[in-house]
C-alpha cells in the first residue's frame, strides 16, 4: 500500500513542479519531497517501468519546452523566460533519470 502511496506522491509533486503556479520558493520545496518520494521506491526493482515511464514523459516536455524557447527570438523576455522554464524542466527529469539509474 505504501507504494502506492508512493507512486501517487511522484505524480502530484511532479504536477506541482510541471505546473505554471510555482512561486519561486515552491521549487525547491516540491523537488526535495518528489526525491523524497522516490526513494521510498529506490529498494526495489519492481518500480522500473513506472521510473522508465516518467523518464519518458519529462523527456517529452524538456523536447517541448525547448521547441517552444526556440520559437522566441534571442534576446527577449520571452526567450529568457522560456529558457528558465527549459532549464527547470531538465532539472527535474536529470532527477527521475537518476532515479531510474539507481533502479538498474
Amino acid at each position: 500500500m505504501h507504494r502506492y502511496i508512493a507512486r501517487a506522491n511522484v505524480d502530484h509533486y511532479l504536477g506541482i513542479l510541471c505546473g505554471t503556479n510555482l512561486t519561486p520558493q515552491h521549487p525547491s520545496t516540491a523537488m526535495a519531497l518528489l526525491i523524497a518520494e522516490l526513494d521510498k521506491l529506490s529498494d526495489d526493482a519492481e518500480h522500473l517501468g513506472f521510473a522508465e515511464s516518467k523518464v519518458a514523459s519529462s523527456r517529452d516536455q524538456v523536447t517541448q519546452a525547448a521547441s517552444i524557447r526556440d520559437s522566441f527570438a534571442a534576446g527577449t523576455s520571452e526567450r529568457e523566460h522560456a529558457e528558465r522554464h527549459l532549464v527547470h524542466l531538465e532539472n527535474i527529469h536529470t532527477a527521475i533519470d537518476n532515479f531510474c539509474h539507481r533502479l538498474r
